[in-house]
């Protein structure tokens, strides 16, 4: 990966620092995506520590806001001009319903729409630099998630667990309909589910079963490294070059959800997110 650049959400803890250690060792230069600009740098200096790769930059955003995503995009494109390879892996859940500034449901707002948003302000970036890679970190979850077209932010009835399946889904049907839409063009997009893995997540607002269950759970779950192994593979792997529009876990790619191939509602949810990311105007 050496000569590559790399660009991580998510990156300060949990799968995605495990990523971003890879990255690192494999000799790319990274930036990392860190919402605590404290966090971020001993976050970079401990993969530069680890690795011994001084090439590791930190990229401040708030993924939940819009504007921060924007910012960030700036930012990355006033430092550079290529970009290989893009992992989407910022997400989260949680028990109660929550609004962003932005007044959109937290759960798809941040799982979601943030990789929808950063994915299409940088995409001639991955153009120009291809053959480059995007990853977009999911769920098992998308196998039992669906687009509640009908009520998308869950005001009516908020339900934690399908909000976060909702969320998962979506992050599969965008990676299939980016990459055909990619056809051609030498940037693959592609999935990445890394199983339950022993991390922080949703422990700021667990609710009562995920804290019931999880210390019950955590002897069982893999580590954050072992969870970051398939989107490392993707990222970095010759043996995925030229692969596109797959479900990958444990390295191998995997049959997704009937849903997720669906390519109308693919596209329905397409224009949904561009309204909602301002990349659209409404009709």
């Amino acid at each position: 990966m050496a000569g590559r650049t790399c660009l991580v959400t998510g990156a300060t803890s949990g799968i995605g620092k495990a990523t971003a250690t890879g990255l690192a060792r494999l000799g790319a230069d990274l930036v990392l995506v860190a919402r605590d600009p404290a966090k971020g740098q001993a976050t970079a200096a401990e993969i530069e520590a680890a690795t011994g790769n001084p090439g590791v930059e930190v990229l401040l955003a708030d993924l939940s806001s819009q504007a921060s995503v924007r910012r960030a995009a700036e930012e990355y494109r006033r430092g550079h001009d290529r970009l290989h390879v893009l992992v989407n892996n910022a997400g989260g859940f949680w028990a109660t319903r929550h609004v962003t500034v932005d007044g959109l449901e937290l759960t798809f707002a941040l799982n979601h729409l943030a990789y929808f948003l950063l994915t299409n302000l940088v995409l001639d970036l991955l153009g120009a630099s291809a053959p480059a890679r995007v990853v977009n970190v999911t769920s098992g979850a998308q196998a039992v998630g669906d687009i509640h077209f009908d009520d998308l932010q869950f005001q009516r009835r908020y339900r934690g667990q399908a909000a976060y399946n909702q969320s998962k889904l979506a992050n599969v049907l965008f990676a299939y309909e980016l990459a055909r839409r990619l056809e051609g063009s030498s940037v693959t997009v592609n999935c990445a589910a890394p199983g339950v893995v022993r991390t922080n997540f949703g422990r700021d607002d667990a609710g009562p079963g995920m804290r019931l269950l999880t210390p019950l759970a955590t002897p069982f779950m893999r580590t954050p490294e072992q969870g970051a192994d398939t989107s490392l593979y993707l990222a970095a792997s010759p043996e995925v070059e030229g692969v596109t529009g797959r479900y990958f876990a444990s390295r191998r790619a995997r049959r997704s959800s009937r849903r997720s191939h669906d390519p109308e509602l693919a596209r329905r949810l397409w224009r949904v997110s561009e309204e909602l990311t301002g990349l659209r105007q409404p009709a």
